[in-house]
């Protein structure tokens, strides 16, 4: 019956994935980066089915943005896909491989350890703080990662495509974090906190006994 509910979860996630990735709902362009919902639906797998599973969905994102990025060409896509060519040059670099897949699958794990952490150790019922709390930690994984990758892997190429400074690059990907980042984050976070806890009621899920 457990494994029935997680094959039906997990091919309703694969599906939404599928969904946003094919509508305008999926990736919202804000100058250079796009801004992403598809991180959602693998937050909150990575809380009801678990580390393995989220990290699953995370992979499927990861494959969905490079796939984007090859076909949907802008700017900036050669930082996730190998199959662009990086800005001035004749090929792709392997290093986008890092940035599309390393935040996106830590995407389905980081959410569900910091939810089993609070509800460890805290004596309240604060499960839909928990779930806020692990929607925005998902969601600023994803953000963070990324953009600090982009600036240690590709710190030159990404300075061109912004017209920046090379010494004022930083300050470009922090404003990133802060201007899209954080908004993503807090409704990553209320999206998680009103769907998780109606999905967890549902097929009452112990976060424990996922491991």
């Amino acid at each position: 019956m457990k494994n029935t509910k997680n094959f039906t979860l997990t091919a309703m996630f694969l599906a939404i994935l599928i969904l946003l990735a094919v509508t305008p709902l999926g990736f919202i362009p804000i100058g250079p980066i796009n801004a992403t919902t598809m991180h959602i639906p693998v937050i909150i797998a990575s809380i009801v089915l678990g580390p393995r599973l989220g990290a699953f969905l995370g992979g499927v994102f990861g494959f969905i943005s490079l796939i984007r990025s090859t076909i949907i060409q802008t700017p900036l896509s050669f930082v996730f896909s190998p199959l662009v060519p990086v800005i001035g040059t004749t090929q792709g670099s392997w290093k986008a491989l890092l940035v599309v897949f390393i935040p996106r699958i830590l995407i389905g794990i980081v959410p569900y350890f910091v939810y089993l952490s609070i509800k460890r150790f805290s004596k309240r019922n604060t499960s839909p703080v928990a779930l806020f709390i692990a929607g925005l930690a998902g969601s600023l994984t994803n953000t963070i990662l990324v953009m600090n990758l982009i600036y240690f892997l590709f710190q030159q190429d990404y300075a061109q495509v912004i017209g920046a400074n090379a010494n004022a690059v930083y300050s470009a990907i922090l404003a990133v974090i802060f201007t899209s980042g954080i908004p993503e984050a807090i409704v990553a976070g209320l999206a998680t906190a009103a769907v998780a806890s109606v999905l967890l009621k549902l097929i009452k899920v112990n976060p424990t006994q996922e491991l």
